[in-house]
Parts: C-alpha cells; sequence; structure tokens
C-alpha cells in the first residue's frame, strides 16, 4: 500500500488541467472542451485577436455558429498540422535568419499554441533562431524590430512603484520570472533596454521545451540605463538615456524589484536571472539565494550543461573525473561557475573535500594563469582558483605547462584556441576534449572545423553555439552543442512542479547527473556527447523528475504529498499545444 507521502497517479489530472491551469494549457486537458472566454464569448472578432484562444481556420463549422465566427474567415477548414506545414514552408523561402525570428514573433502574437506546435516539432531547426545565434542579432536590433511589448519594463522612473508595476500584468499565477539589465548579453556587450530579446527567448523554451505554461512566464527587463554610447545616440533606441546607475542606487531598486516579486507572487516564483555583468551576477545570487528562489542561468546552467557533457565524455576519456586535469581560458562567470560545480560533483564522487578537488581546475584569464602569487590583486570570485605555481602568462604557456586533458573556453573571445593550443594539447593526450562554449559564432573560441583537423580527428568538441557536422579524412564528425536549453527548461518544470522554496547545488548536479544518463551507446559513436534535441521533451521530464526528487529529500519542496511517480508527474504537468475544442 503507498504510504501518506505519497499519491497515485489516477489524480495527476489534477494538476494536468486542474490546480491553477485557468487556459487548459496541460496535457490533462487535452481532451476536455473549455470555453474561450475572451472579454465577452459573444465577439468572435475578439476571439480571432486573442492569441492564446485563435485557432484561425482550424475553427471548426460548429465553433464558428457558437462564437460569432461566420463571415470572419474564409471558408476552408485547415487542421492544425496543415497550418504548421504552411508556416514552415513559408519559413525555409526565407534567406536572413532575423527575417525569421521576426516572422515567429509575429506568430507568437496571433496564435500561440500554433508557435509552441511548430518550435516543439522543429526544434532542432527552429532553436537557433529562436534563441542563438539568432536572438543575439535581434537584441542589437530591437528598438527598431519593437512592435508590441512582451513582459514588462521596468525603468529607474518605476523606482517606488515596482509592486503596482508588477500588479499591470494580467496573469496572477506566475511562476517563473526570467529577468536581465541587459548588461552582458551573450558575447555582445552592454545592449540595455533591447536586452529583453532574452528573457522572451528564455521562457518561449522554458515552455515548448520544458512545458512550462505560458501564462505562468514572465519576461522582465530592469532598465538602468546603458554605457553603451552607439545606443545612447541611436533614434530608435527604446529604454532609458541615461549612464548606468550603479552602487548603492543600483542595489536599492533591485531590492525594491526582489522584495515585490515575492510580495507579489509568493514564495515560490522561479526568478532566473540571465545577462547580469559579473560583479552584479555573482552579488544578486549571493544576496538573495538565500531568501527567495533564485536561479543564474550564466552561472549555474551553464555549469550543469557543461558538467553533463564532461561526465558524459568520461565514457570516451576513461577514467574517473577526479583522474582528469582542467584548464579553463576565460574566468567570468561562467568559467568559476562550471569550475565549482565540477569540484562539487569531483568531492562527491571522490568523497574528498572540496578544496582538494578545486586543485585540478586551473583558471587563465586575461592577465595569464590564475596563481598564488596573484591572490591580493584577484575578486573575489577567482580566489579559490589561485593554486600555486609560477606566473604564466599565456594559454599556450599554460596548456605546455599544466598539460590538461580537457579545455573548457568561456572567455567570450572568438579564435582563442590556435592551431599551437590545440596541437600543444594533442601531444599529450590521445584525447583530448576541447568545449569551445563562447557564444554566438564569431565568439567561438574555435570552430568545429579547426577542432577536427587541428586534432587530427582526436579531439572530442562541444561548443556553446551550433556548428555543422565535419568530415575530415573521410569520417564525419558530429560536433555537440552544450547548450544551456538542455538544463534550465526541465530544471525550472521541476522547481516548479514540487514546488521548491530554494535552489540548492545538488540539485543542479542532479540535472546534469539526469542529462550524462541521456546520451545513448549510438550517440558516443558518433562523438556526441549529448543527445539529439529532437527528444528534448522526454530528457526535460526525466531532468525534472530528477530535480523534484532531489527538492524533496532535501525537505525543500512544499507540493505534499509526494507523487508517486516523478517522470509521468512531469509528462502530465506539461504545457500542450494541441488545439482545444471549444463549446
Amino acid at each position: 500500500m503507498a504510504s501518506a507521502t505519497t499519491k497515485d497517479l489516477s489524480d495527476v489530472a489534477a494538476v494536468g488541467g486542474g490546480v491553477g491551469d485557468t487556459y487548459g494549457e496541460d496535457r490533462g486537458s487535452e481532451d476536455q472542451l473549455l470555453t474561450p472566454w475572451t472579454f465577452s464569448v459573444a465577439s468572435g472578432y475578439s476571439l480571432l485577436r486573442d492569441p492564446r484562444h485563435n485557432k484561425g481556420l482550424a475553427f471548426t463549422e460548429r465553433e464558428r455558429d457558437a462564437h460569432y465566427l461566420r463571415g470572419l474567415l474564409p471558408p476552408t477548414i485547415s487542421s492544425q498540422q496543415a497550418q504548421e506545414k504552411k508556416l514552415m514552408k513559408n519559413l525555409r523561402e526565407y534567406q536572413v535568419p532575423l527575417q525569421k525570428y521576426m516572422s515567429l514573433m509575429d506568430l507568437e502574437e496571433r496564435n500561440e499554441r500554433l508557435f509552441y506546435k511548430l518550435l516543439i516539432d522543429n526544434v532542432e531547426e527552429l532553436l537557433p533562431i529562436v534563441y542563438t545565434p539568432t536572438v543575439g542579432e535581434a537584441c542589437q536590433k530591437y528598438g527598431s524590430i519593437f512592435r508590441r511589448p512582451q513582459g514588462l519594463f521596468i525603468s529607474l522612473k518605476e523606482k517606488g512603484k515596482i509592486l503596482e508595476v508588477l500588479k499591470n500584468w494580467p496573469e496572477r499565477g506566475i511562476q517563473v520570472i526570467v529577468v536581465t539589465d541587459g548588461e552582458r548579453i551573450l558575447g555582445l556587450g552592454d545592449l540595455g533596454c533591447q536586452g529583453m530579446g532574452i528573457p522572451v527567448g528564455k521562457l518561449s523554451l522554458y515552455t515548448a521545451l520544458g512545458g512550462v505554461r505560458p501564462s505562468a512566464c514572465l519576461p522582465i527587463t530592469i532598465d538602468v540605463g546603458t554605457n553603451n554610447k552607439q545606443l545612447l545616440q541611436d533614434e530608435f533606441y527604446i529604454g532609458l538615456r541615461q549612464k548606468r546607475a550603479t552602487g548603492q542606487e543600483y542595489a536599492d531598486f533591485l531590492h525594491e524589484f526582489m522584495s515585490a516579486v515575492k510580495q507579489n507572487y509568493g514564495e515560490k516564483v522561479l526568478v532566473q536571472f540571465e545577462d547580469f555583468a559579473n560583479h552584479n551576477a555573482f552579488e544578486l545570487l549571493a544576496k538573495y539565494r538565500s531568501t527567495h528562489l533564485v536561479f543564474n542561468d550564466d552561472i549555474q546552467g551553464t555549469a550543469a550543461v557543461v558538467l553533463s557533457g564532461v561526465v558524459a565524455a568520461l565514457k570516451l576519456l576513461g577514467g574517473t573525473l577526479a583522474d582528469q586535469t582542467f584548464l579553463f581560458l576565460g574566468a567570468g562567470e561562467a568559467g568559476t561557475g562550471i569550475a565549482e560545480l565540477i569540484a562539487l560533483e569531483m568531492s562527491k564522487q571522490a568523497k574528498a573535500p572540496v578544496e582538494e578537488a578545486r586543485k585540478k581546475i586551473w583558471l587563465v584569464d586575461s592577465k595569464g594563469l590564475i596563481v598564488g602569487s596573484r591572490k591580493e590583486s584577484l575578486q573575489q570570485f577567482k580566489k579559490p582558483w589561485a593554486h600555486e605555481h609560477e606566473p604564466v602568462k599565456d594559454l599556450l604557456g599554460a596548456v605546455k605547462a599544466i598539460k590538461p586533458t580537457i579545455l573548457i573556453g568561456s572567455s567570450g573571445v572568438g579564435k582563442t584556441f590556435t592551431k599551437e593550443v590545440i596541437e600543444a594539447l594533442c601531444s599529450f593526450n590521445k584525447k583530448p576534449l576541447i568545449m569551445a562554449l563562447s557564444n554566438p559564432t564569431s565568439q567561438s573560441e574555435c570552430t568545429a572545423e579547426e577542432a577536427y583537423t587541428w586534432s587530427k580527428g582526436r579531439a572530442i568538441f562541444a561548443s556553446g553555439s551550433p556548428f555543422d557536422p565535419v568530415e575530415f579524412e573521410g569520417k564525419v564528425f558530429v560536433p555537440g552543442q552544450s547548450n544551456n536549453a538542455y538544463i534550465f527548461p526541465g530544471f525550472g518544470l521541476g522547481v516548479v512542479m514540487c514546488g521548491a522554496i530554494r535552489v540548492h547545488d545538488e540539485m543542479l548536479l542532479a540535472a546534469s547527473e539526469a542529462l550524462a544518463g541521456q546520451v545513448t551507446q549510438e550517440n558516443f559513436e558518433k562523438g556526441l556527447i549529448y543527445p539529439p534535441f529532437s527528444n528534448i521533451r522526454k530528457i526535460s521530464a526525466d531532468i525534472a523528475a530528477k530535480v523534484a526528487t532531489k527538492a524533496y529529500d532535501l525537505g525543500l519542496a512544499s507540493h505534499l504529498p509526494r507523487p508517486v511517480d516523478l517522470v509521468k508527474y512531469a509528462e502530465s504537468c506539461m504545457y500542450s499545444p494541441v488545439y482545444r475544442m471549444y463549446r
């Protein structure tokens, strides 16, 4: 007999299409008849302009009669599949990725379910459009392509009124907020208010890949000004035309924001910090992780996905995690975040103190290898990585001195893994693991072709941005993509579905291990250390279940009793973009 702390799957439908599922977004509501209330059921015209309920030509004869749609649509009735086929044909005719991006954003504004159906069914083709690398260009040109606001813009003008601003958003049941202040967008720098493209893109992936309901997602941009001279002089710039607020003014504004979020949405809303500058990113995470449910994708999400790739790659490299020596180029939020999570996993596997594990990990920043003699001048987050060694000025010297088995780039500077660096790495490794993680493609430390050619086909390679397969000496190599989109959507779903109140490092380790466990023998034979994205919803459900399990074990989950089968429960909670029948 099941214990009192578990529940039978028969009442899973209470969440799928039940608790708080106002719009019938979960899988459990697929077969329920819904009433598509907009302001008034009587107006078919307003129904066609409500993206959440609009089905375009898919409205049936009966629905057209019941909802006053006669004459407002051409006589043809088209299925969702036919609509999808037509849209994909149209999208493929565009030559410029930004045009595809704009076309998809237009679709989201008029027919939400069709947008997500398209994204889920064509994830490998459309992911580079709605996310990196195209979203970077969209942010750079956001002022020019801006049509209709998606999410909330909270600027310094709203100081003292942030709670009122949050109340202006129509949805009350928000579960995930992605927030940026636009200071460090991808590898593109300070884009100010135009960074909004990132929270919008991230949340569309939360829904498409992780199944978090669109109505429960809220993108927010905090506008404290910009130091980008070009934008300040751009006549189409949509943000505050002033230098960035810093210091106490910045800290007070962010504190008001975090307090207002908790007051308006409660303890269990996940706040994901996105593309903040290094100093602010670390400070905000440290300041709020014990009082709020917060997650920084650049520090923790990147770390979890890279750790997963490293754990999976051990099958090809041989040996344990503790047998490897790591060298990082880049010691910012991504680099140090990845290094710390690897050290935590290493100490967990080897049952050794984390301080011991850190000694296997070396970092190079703009001034050379981080060593003990530099400790006094280092920023706080770099200090744990200052090991005893004579100073080394550049990456090539560091590779020769440290002899790493794994080389990881998180520098944001392109073309830094040179031919000499990769040849030096191969001189003492039969199969080195090279991870060139910087985005977008132009900032990648090296291309897939360079890694395979210069290593004479010996390297195991993964990058942050997508690269096409490479043929070298008659063999085809498929580069892996170390994409945060593998982790954060499933992680967010896991946190939301168990009602977690805090994020713990062990939940991140659980997400990494879950992803590494999804890589099949067939993937390894192609040299892949990540599973294909075509399977991402199944992967996300598995990650969500492992994250929720860890949250329950740590006593951080508030949704009780605990479901018996967390994978099935995760799947039942996932958003489904299938059209509903209206009564």
